[in-house]
């Protein structure tokens, strides 16, 4: 096996640490069963992609009040600019 360093945030590992000791394994071997299952489907967390998707909401301003509805205009025209 090999040796890596990782980075996750505290919530991730508060996450882990709990899961970790619900089953009595390690959270090494949590990680690499987590590897193991995206290598196999090529597939992310669903419900992760939508918690950082709806962390994103709302958080940038726009002078256009319609760019949600109008975004594919406004890109082609920035894109033809």
């Amino acid at each position: 096996m090999l040796r890596t360093q990782i980075q996750i945030t505290e919530d991730q590992a508060r996450k882990l640490k709990e899961i970790s000791l619900s089953r009595n394994e390690s959270v090494a071997s949590l990680v690499r069963n987590a590897i193991d299952r995206f290598l196999v489907t090529g597939k992310t967390n669903r419900a992760a992609q939508y918690r950082q998707a709806l962390s994103l909401a709302g958080k940038y301003e726009t002078e256009k009040p319609d760019i949600a509805v109008n975004h594919d205009r406004y890109l082609e025209e920035a894109f033809e600019s």
